[in-house]
């Protein structure tokens, strides 16, 4: 019996050493796992940081070292003139879709960088400001030229509301909204030469004398 005793003993005590070096060491089955779930989650965060950052810097444009703004705000003019050729809903159709889109890929691309609330080579912001500018005008290179221009100093010097916008609204939404005045400031006074007058190549009304 005592033999017995003994020997059951032994045995739950093997038992308990085997499932203690089962908790301690997980099973390759377990570490394959794991590493698996690693490599997905840098895949995932590599094609979100890849998709963030094309959004954000506008196919990479915002990545040239000087005047990324300026440029941003260039290379959205052959865009817009696309979108204009299909009429001005066309041009509001984007920017309500891109204003949840860059907002979003904004935050991840600033999550992911860290540092500037703003940093300067999100150009989004630049490509959905001169869409707005853009709307609703005609397709003339006088149009296209005043509304850059006008678009961009506005921008730069962020006077009245703009500024406040800037200084106030802080994050993804912040970077955007001020872009967005400067855009819808520059359209209007646009629209008030369009029609009033032939600046921009074309006149909406012309007065019967």
């Amino acid at each position: 019996m005592k033999n017995q005793n003994q020997n059951q003993n032994q045995n739950q005590n093997q038992n308990q050493n085997q499932n203690q070096n089962q908790m301690s060491h997980p099973t390759l089955s377990q570490s394959q796992s794991q590493g698996q779930d690693i490599n997905l989650n840098r895949n995932q965060k590599k094609i979100e940081f890849s998709l963030s950052q094309i959004i954000s810097t506008f196919f990479y444009v915002g990545l040239i070292p000087k005047a990324p703004g300026t440029w941003g705000t260039l290379a959205a003019i052959p865009l817009v003139l696309l979108l204009n050729y299909g009429g001005p809903f066309w041009i509001m159709g984007f920017v309500i879709l891109s204003l949840p889109i860059s907002v979003y890929a904004i935050k991840k691309y600033q999550e992911i960088i860290g540092g500037s609330e703003d940093p300067g080579e999100i150009v989004i912001d630049e490509v959905v400001g001169f869409a707005i500018t853009m709307t609703w005008l005609p397709a003339t290179w006088q149009a296209y030229l005043l509304g850059f221009l006008l678009f961009r100093l506005l921008d730069i010097l962020k006077p009245g509301p703009i500024g406040q916008l800037d200084r106030k609204v802080k994050g993804p939404l912040g970077v955007m909204l001020d872009d967005i005045a400067a855009g819808i400031i520059a359209n209007i006074i646009l629209q008030i030469l369009y029609f009033k007058t032939n600046f921009l190549g074309a006149q909406l009304f012309v007065s019967q004398l």
